[in-house]
C-alpha cells in the first residue's frame, strides 16, 4: 500500500459507526481503497463501503458515507474524492447524493427527519454512557468492599491509565465534558453528578446501554462475515476496552440492589 492510501486509510480509521461506536475500517465496512490518476494528472480516491445488511438504517449508513468522504477530502495532495455505498437498498439515493454534494436534506428531502447533528449528538451520549460504565465496573472489581453508591466519589484521577479510560477520555473531550484529574466520572451530558440514592438506577440504565452497543458490534460483524464470505480478514479484533467482563458480588451492597455482574435484560 502506497503511503498516500495508509494516510487514507488512518483517515477512514477516525470514521465510526455511531450505534456501534467503533471505526469503520475495525469493522471490515471498508470494502476497497483505491487511488486513481484522474484528469490532468488530478488524483482520485475511491473508495467503497459495505454493510451487514442491505436494510441497515438510511441515516446511519449516510452519515458514515459522509463523513468518510469528509476524511478522505481532507488529506493534502487529493484533489478528488468518490466514496461509494454497496448493496444497500439506498445505494443509489446516498451514492447521488454524496457526489453531488447535496448534504443530508438535500439527499433524503422530506425523508430527513432528524439533522446529523442530532443523530451524531445522541450517539455520542450513549457512547460516553457505556464508557463511563466500563470503567466504574472495573473501578467496582478492584474494590470489592465498596457499593455501587460510593462509585459516585470517583474521579477520573481514581482510574487506571489504560485504555478504557483513554476511551472514556475521547468520549468526554467529544461532548465538551471536563477531563481534569479531579472531574467525576459518573455524569451525564451537561456534567451533572446523580444523587447518591440514585446512582444504582443509573448504573443499571449505562449497563443496558453498553450492552446493546457491545452486543450490537458482536452482532454486525458476525452479519457482515456471513455476508462478505474472507471478510473477517479485513475486520480488527474488538479493543480491550469494549468487552465484557464479569464483577464479583459486592460486599456491603445495599439491600435490593442488584449484583453489578447481573446482566440487563437489553429489549430490542
Amino acid at each position: 500500500m502506497g503511503a498516500l492510501l495508509e494516510e487514507a486509510r488512518a483517515a477512514l480509521s477516525a470514521v465510526h459507526d455511531p450505534e456501534l461506536d467503533e471505526p469503520i475500517t475495525d469493522l471490515g465496512f471498508v470494502r476497497s481503497l483505491e487511488r486513481r490518476a484522474g484528469a490532468d494528472g488530478a488524483v482520485e480516491l475511491v473508495c467503497h463501503l459495505r454493510l451487514p445488511t442491505s436494510f441497515c438504517s438510511p441515516n446511519f449508513a449516510y452519515l458514515m458515507a459522509s463523513d468518510a468522504k469528509d476524511a478522505l477530502t481532507a488529506l493534502p495532495g487529493v484533489d478528488q474524492v468518490v466514496v461509494e455505498l454497496d448493496d444497500h437498498h439506498d445505494s443509489g439515493l446516498i451514492n447521488a447524493g454524496l457526489a453531488a454534494d447535496a448534504g443530508y436534506r438535500g439527499t433524503f428531502g422530506h425523508e430527513a427527519l432528524d439533522s446529523l447533528d442530532e443523530l451524531r449528538e445522541l450517539f455520542r451520549r450513549k457512547a460516553h454512557t457505556a464508557a463511563a460504565e466500563r470503567v466504574l465496573t472495573r473501578w467496582l472489581r478492584a474494590h470489592p468492599e465498596r457499593t455501587e453508591t460510593d462509585v459516585v466519589d470517583v474521579v477520573l484521577g481514581d482510574l487506571p491509565a489504560d485504555g478504557a479510560t483513554a476511551a472514556l477520555l475521547r468520549r468526554r473531550g467529544a461532548l465538551g465534558l471536563p477531563a481534569g484529574a479531579g472531574a467525576h466520572v459518573l455524569v451525564d451530558e451537561r456534567g451533572a453528578r446523580p444523587a447518591r440514592e440514585e446512582v444504582p438506577l443509573r448504573l443499571r440504565r449505562a449497563r443496558s446501554t453498553r450492552i446493546s452497543i457491545d452486543g450490537n458490534a458482536h452482532f454486525c460483524r458476525g452479519l457482515l462475515r456471513t455476508r462478505y464470505p474472507g471478510s473477517d480478514g479485513d475486520q480488527a479484533p474488538r479493543a480491550a476496552e469494549a468487552t465484557w467482563e464479569p464483577v464479583p458480588l459486592l460486599a456491603g451492597r445495599p439491600e435490593g440492589a442488584r449484583p453489578v455482574h447481573q446482566r440487563t435484560e437489553v429489549s430490542a
